[in-house]
């Protein structure tokens, strides 16, 4: 747990989550407390002068205190609104007890990147949580963290009996790490293949102040006796493809490698120096490339409107002392696919933004020295019926700068991947197959991803659960449910009340 003596403050939740009923309702109602009871998080002027982490872990009895407003709904929206069918109504109910060692084991029964999550998730569940409707939702993320905080987390997983069946992941980000947890459970020996020489995939790409880097390594001890072998340095195309991997022996392939390629901007002067793709960049600050501009006073500019967007804007004014960071968006703030939360923090550490403009060239002569930029109006709906951009004529304006982000979208490197498979990104960035689970066009291959870390989890259950059925049917046998993954029967259904998830892919 984390502290800082009088650097910690409250952080403002009610800006997050606006009620019109508030104000009439008042903190309290009907017994049940509507403010959340406050998160401990240093204030914007002091945050962007380190990487340190920025919120700050609940005490126990303010653990406590937040378990407590839960109404224990009968119909839990908050395990409905989770990718992964977290049973967050369960252990906020354990830590209203105050029975934290149970807690933490029901937290870890359902997500072995549990450590990881409860600092970064996007808390979807939250979005779902009734009380909401009246004020704050509970504060479920930060009620996890306080489960593995206080309770006996450290902890291993038990596999079942051994299988003979060996099984390939390709890729060791969040889906693939969670397919070979699920895979290991039920006893089958797995070795996953990365490319990188670090575990983790997207996951290393967020910034120090969310996640301090020790997270991750946290989740994997608990793995330590599960049959996986990770070999990194391993890139599909030029040391294996899946098919090899089936001629190797396994008899199954997932695919789980991701989007993080990242999308050229396609304007004059993208090339010149001082211009960085985002992935890469914030690669480089997690690495402690902290001399990564070269000088104080940066005047910087990010391209993008989304999550990786807002954490090179974030991380940029952390290592631009006295410098400006400008983030630039084709559209109105309102349709940011960045999170509110992310937005709102950015303003606090003072992030300017720029809205509805879109950049047409960056200019330099051997470096940057501005981008131009024109302004967009909202066009007629596309096939979704999302509105479409039109650039405005005439409308050009410059905006000074020696360094620009470019965070506009990623893409998966499929060219290790054959067309057989037919996986190519189309309404996804990341490889996906064409049946249930990601199976794909060529027999014992699966490929699947999704758009953040709890979503890539998703995506990984299914597709393990897909090539348990699959070898199943191969050997005449019937599936197999998730076993206790502390040993014994453990709970393998959602818990009651569950009534199917209300989050689409």
């Amino acid at each position: 747990m984390c502290s800082r003596g009088d650097r910690r403050t409250a952080a403002p939740a009610l800006p997050l989550y606006p009620s019109a009923d508030l104000e009439d309702a008042g903190p309290e109602m009907g017994g049940a407390r509507y403010d959340r009871t406050p998160i401990p998080e240093d204030p914007g002027a002091v945050r962007t002068g380190s990487f340190e982490e920025i919120q700050h872990a609940y005490s126990s009895e303010e653990a406590v205190l937040e378990a407590q407003r839960c109404l224990q709904c009968a119909m839990p929206f908050c395990v409905q609104a989770c990718p992964i069918t977290q049973d967050c109504r369960g252990y906020i109910d354990l830590i209203a007890q105050r029975r934290f060692d149970d807690a933490a084991r029901l937290t870890l029964d359902d997500n072995p990147l549990a450590t990881v999550l409860c600092k970064c998730c996007y808390h979807y569940c939250e979005e779902d949580c009734v009380m909401g409707g009246r004020g704050t939702p509970i504060a479920i993320r930060h009620l996890k963290r306080a489960a593995l905080d206080f309770g006996r987390s450290g902890l291993r997983y038990v596999a079942s009996a051994p299988r003979a069946e060996r099984i390939a992941v390709v890729g060791a980000g969040p889906a693939g790490l969670m397919a070979a947890w699920e895979l290991a459970l039920r006893g089958y020996p797995v070795t996953v293949y990365e490319e990188q020489a670090f575990l983790g995939g997207q996951i290393e790409t967020i910034p120090r102040y969310h996640l301090d880097g020790t997270e991750l390594r946290r989740d994997l001890d608990r793995l330590a006796d599960l049959d996986i072998t990770f070999r990194t340095g391993q890139r599909a195309g030029r040391d294996f493809t899946p098919e090899s991997l089936l001629a190797d022996g396994y008899r199954a392939v997932y695919i789980g490698i991701g989007a993080s390629d990242p999308r050229a901007l396609g304007v004059p002067g993208e090339a010149l120096p001082g211009v960085f793709p985002a992935l890469p960049f914030l690669l480089a600050v997690n690495a402690g490339a902290e001399g990564l501009f070269g000088r104080k006073n940066r005047r910087v500019v990010v391209i993008g409107g989304g999550d990786v967007a807002l954490d090179s804007a974030r991380s940029a004014l952390r290592l631009t002392a006295g410098g400006a960071v400008t983030l630039i968006y084709r559209r109105a703030r309102a349709a940011m696919p960045a999170g509110v939360e992310e937005v709102v923090e950015g303003t606090e550490e003072g992030l300017t933004f720029l809205f509805e403009r879109t950049p047409v060239r960056i200019l330099g002569d051997g470096s940057v020295t501005g981008v131009v930029v024109r302004r967009v109006a909202a066009g007629p709906p596309d096939a979704t019926g999302r509105p479409t951009t039109v650039e405005v004529a005439g409308s050009e304006e410059t905006i000074a700068c020696d360094t620009v982000l470019v965070a506009v979208g990623e893409h998966a490197d499929v060219a290790g991947l054959s067309g057989e498979l037919d996986v190519a990104p189309a309404r996804h960035p990341w490889p996906e197959g064409h049946g249930p689970g990601g199976v794909t066009d060529v027999e014992g291959i699966f490929a699947s991803g999704g758009k953040s870390v709890v979503y890539a989890m998703s995506a990984g259950s299914r597709a393990a659960e897909a090539i348990d059925a699959y070898l199943a049917r191969k050997s005449g046998r019937a599936p197999t449910p998730r076993p206790g993954p502390f040993g014994g029967p453990g709970r393998t259904a959602a818990p009651a009340g569950y009534g199917g998830p209300t989050w689409t892919l």
